[in-house]
């Protein structure tokens, strides 16, 4: 008798949640969402991963390395080396070893790092330096123009003529070239040539003339390439446009195939190792804090007095004398010897003045006159007492004689 009402009262509720799902489900609307969890972790740690990918497809052999030591192990003949990492901290040795592997038939490839110093007559870049390879910011090409010497009236007609010639320049690259900013490079048996974008602030200049091939924006020149010995070298002005997130731009994948195509190529990244104390900053961070931490306990712990600790003085046996002396020695250490040597000497040319009116008007040397006067003192006393003192810090002796003197004066008057 008791089960129908349950039964009804669970029926009842069945059918209520029931009808809330199926008003649910009408209310639903499916979407799609994409999340994006950003660059993997090997791509963050190597920003020319799309670029070793890329030539693997070519099918060329494709290595990576960490320092110079690979060229230890690595044949000239038949390979390109790109450095593509930063040489701040190359030596001659190793840019003599780099050039040596080239000139043995490998193809170098490397960044111009450093603009080119007119009075130095170096840059500091190590390889470009012996190559004869100048790099400037293109905006000094231009001021290099404006700035030829000449008589005033005259660079101002020069000047007013470079700039109706530079803007009729203009208008023609313009309608020839629409794309001024990009580096193009020109090949045989073909009608247009090859875009890269590199960056148009910076220029190279091959000051001995061994160039053989090269690539221009509209003003500057971004690639040189030279033979060396039986290699061959290429200099860029930047390398960024093989990084991840620009290499799929114009024509920059095509242009990293074409300088290394035909051969086995090693990517350096850096042409330095880091110091010891830089690799265990990075690999063992917490164990260098508890070195420093025991470090610092040993000091404390060696640094410690040894002995039993003084009992400080009686203050009931201090006498006049030590305070005397207590307040002399926080003077010499707050205002120096000059506060305490000035001090006396003001003393004696106050009491000067009560003894003689008018000492005060006095040239120094008739003040010295009358001191020996009234103290009948030696004129080498009074000098010696009365000179001014010197700028460099007296030592003990010193500064103990000069006090008696000025003692002696003193108590003279």
């Amino acid at each position: 008798m008791n089960l129908r009402p349950r039964f009804l009262i669970g029926a009842g509720l069945f059918l209520l949640l029931g009808l809330v799902a199926i008003y649910i489900a009408g209310r639903l609307q499916p979407y799609q969402d994409t999340v994006e969890h950003g660059p993997a972790p090997e791509v963050l740690g190597n920003p020319y991963l799309a670029a070793e990918h890329f030539l693997r497809k070519q099918g060329l052999q494709v290595t990576r390395a960490d320092g110079l030591d690979v060229l230890d192990g690595l044949p000239s003949a038949g390979h390109s080396l790109l450095l593509l990492g930063s040489r701040s901290r190359m030596t001659p040795r190793q840019a003599d070893r780099l050039l040596e592997w080239a000139n043995k038939g490998g193809h170098l490839l490397f960044i111009a790092e450093r603009l080119y110093d007119e009075e130095d007559g170096k840059s500091g870049d190590l390889l470009a330096d012996r190559l004869g390879v100048q790099q400037y910011e293109a905006k000094d090409l231009d001021e290099d123009k404006s700035t030829e010497p000449g008589e005033p009236e005259e660079r101002e007609a020069e000047a007013q003529a470079m700039d109706a010639a530079a803007t009729q320049d203009e208008q023609v690259q313009a309608e020839e070239d629409p794309f001024p900013e990009l580096t193009k490079l020109y090949l045989e048996n073909e009608q247009a040539p090859a875009y890269a974008n590199f960056d148009p602030d910076f220029h190279l200049y091959d000051s001995q003339n061994r160039a053989h091939a090269w690539a221009n924006s509209a003003k500057a020149t971004h690639m040189l390439q030279l033979n060396h010995g039986d290699g061959l070298i290429t200099v860029l002005t930047d390398g960024w446009i093989w990084q991840n997130r620009d290499i799929i731009e114009y024509d920059n994948a095509w242009l990293l195939w074409y300088l290394t195509q035909d051969s086995a190529v090693t990517l350096l990244y850096r042409a330095e190792r880091d110091s010891l104390g830089t690799l265990l900053g990075q690999n063992f961070p917490e164990a260098l804090v508890a070195l420093m931490l025991l470090i610092v306990l040993v000091l404390w712990h060696v640094g410690q007095r040894q002995g039993p600790l003084k009992a400080p003085a009686n203050r009931a046996r201090r006498q006049l004398e030590e305070h005397l002396r207590g307040s002399a020695d926080f003077l010499l250490r707050r205002s120096g010897q000059a506060s305490l040597l000035q001090g006396l000497q003001r003393d004696i040319q106050r009491r000067a003045r009560h003894r003689h009116p008018g000492f005060e008007r006095l040239p120094v040397a008739e003040q010295w006159q009358v001191l020996g006067r009234l103290t009948r003192l030696p004129p080498s006393a009074i000098s010696q007492a009365m000179r001014p003192l010197p700028k460099q810090r007296l030592n003990a002796t010193d500064f103990i004689r000069q006090v008696a003197h000025l003692q002696t004066l003193r108590n003279a008057l």
